[in-house]
């Protein structure tokens, strides 16, 4: 088959794998560790006057591999209260397995700190949507994460603290 039959393009049409230059790619995905708590169902579901407090946690963590490819995991909480009352609870460390090349020591960690939780950021919000509909709740829909934004705020935290942040 062609790339016009498939739309795949012919580097990934026959299993070849490798970037011809400067470049990201996602070689899986998967979902590391989920979990969804509805502690106070079904009292909880129903539909009170008072919207709920969410609160959002954002954690990032990347490593290099033997094989030269890295794994970045993108950890979300999402903690749902109402009137002080837990509403619902989720931790999802949504994975991706990517392939880098072509990219320089010094741009390394802003590629796999940035660029990939973008790659990732858009099945996490999926799967949190499906999760809070699933427990009897209307889907929750994050808003989109600014990961240049937290990457930079870790910079400089650091910078502060005195610690120098290394390469991922």
């Amino acid at each position: 088959m062609s790339d016009t039959e498939t739309g795949a393009p012919p580097a990934l049409e026959n299993g070849a794998g490798d970037l011809t230059g400067p470049g990201i790619r996602v070689l899986a995905q998967f979902t590391r560790d989920l979990s969804f708590e509805n502690p106070r169902a079904p009292e909880s579901l129903r539909a009170a006057g008072d919207a709920p407090q969410i609160d959002i946690g954002v954690e990032l963590n990347a490593r290099g591999r033997g094989d030269g490819l890295f794994e970045v995991d993108l950890k979300l909480t999402v903690d749902a209260k109402r009137a002080g009352e837990p509403a619902f609870n989720i931790e999802l460390v949504y994975g991706g397995l990517f392939q880098v090349q072509g990219i320089t020591e010094t741009d390394l960690e802003p590629v796999l700190m940035i660029e990939a939780p973008r790659f990732l950021f858009p099945f996490a919000r999926r799967i949190i949507a499906d999760l809070t509909t699933d427990g009897g709740f209307p889907p929750f829909m994050m808003e989109p994460i600014d990961f240049a934004g937290i990457y930079q705020a870790r910079r400089e935290q650091a910078a502060a603290s005195g610690i120098v942040v290394g390469q991922a």
